[in-house]
């Protein structure tokens, strides 16, 4: 009898000091005398403040950068050579991604498998970056003057790296559907991407992947936003013979 209480006494100690420690994790997890529903409801009103003061510091932004381009464009019109010199400056602009752009083009969206038919972790684009990476290659080899994934403008110092569930790309956290937007001859473009045995044969033939490709007139292409800093390259001065 007296080893039956002792062994319930021992089982009684062990569980007090388990919830002891599940409680103080807990507690240090979401903050003391915070519930967890209460934890999450103030992250996400915290994060929807910080997504509207970024939306608004973006429209000021764009507001300085047309005011800019205002007064660049006004004086081009009263010299000739200004004139010359700001049409070069759009020209690099345009090259470099910093404007946005509009035009004809394509749209290539790949989403996820239904979730009846996924099968762990890596049944999902976000952890296939090589053929996103590939779409890229086959649309600049088709002669697209823009591109864009999940409106995140592709430059040669776009970055697209898999993290957890998602992508970071140009430091933005994008997720399924990706969509592939790119602007240049509607036509070339989608024969370039639909060739038999190409990518889209691809994936609709040998992935569980969502596919659609169609064509589009009025495609609509944001500029790139991050700021590039050269501390280690430097331009090469040209010498006369």
């Amino acid at each position: 009898m007296k080893k039956g209480q002792l062994s319930i006494g021992l089982v009684c100690i062990l569980l007090g000091v388990i919830l002891s420690i599940q409680f103080k994790t807990v507690s240090e997890t979401v903050g003391e005398g915070v519930l967890p529903t209460q934890r999450a409801q103030q992250l996400a009103a915290d994060l929807k403040k910080l997504q509207k003061e970024r939306d608004d510091l973006q429209k000021e932004l764009d507001t300085l950068e047309s005011k800019i381009k205002q007064y660049e464009k006004g004086e081009s019109d009263n010299n000739s050579y200004t004139e010359g010199l700001y049409n070069e400056l759009e020209k690099y602009r345009t090259l470099a991604g910093y404007i946005d752009m509009k035009g004809p083009g394509v749209i290539f969206e790949i989403d996820d498998p239904p979730m009846d038919v996924q099968f762990g972790q890596g049944n999902s684009i976000v952890y296939d970056t090589d053929i996103i990476i590939q779409i890229i290659s086959i649309l600049n080899s088709a002669d697209a003057e823009a591109i864009s994934i999940n409106d995140q403008r592709y430059t040669s110092f776009t970055e697209i790296v898999q993290a957890n569930d998602h992508l970071e790309i140009n430091g933005v956290s994008v997720g399924p559907p990706i969509v592939i937007k790119a602007i240049g001859d509607p036509s070339v473009l989608e024969s370039a991407l639909s060739i038999k045995g190409g990518i889209k044969y691809y994936l609709e033939n040998n992935t569980d992947y969502k596919v659609q490709l169609k064509q589009d007139q009025n495609v609509s292409i944001p500029k790139y936003r991050k700021i590039k800093n050269f501390t280690f390259a430097k331009p090469v001065q040209e010498t006369a013979n």
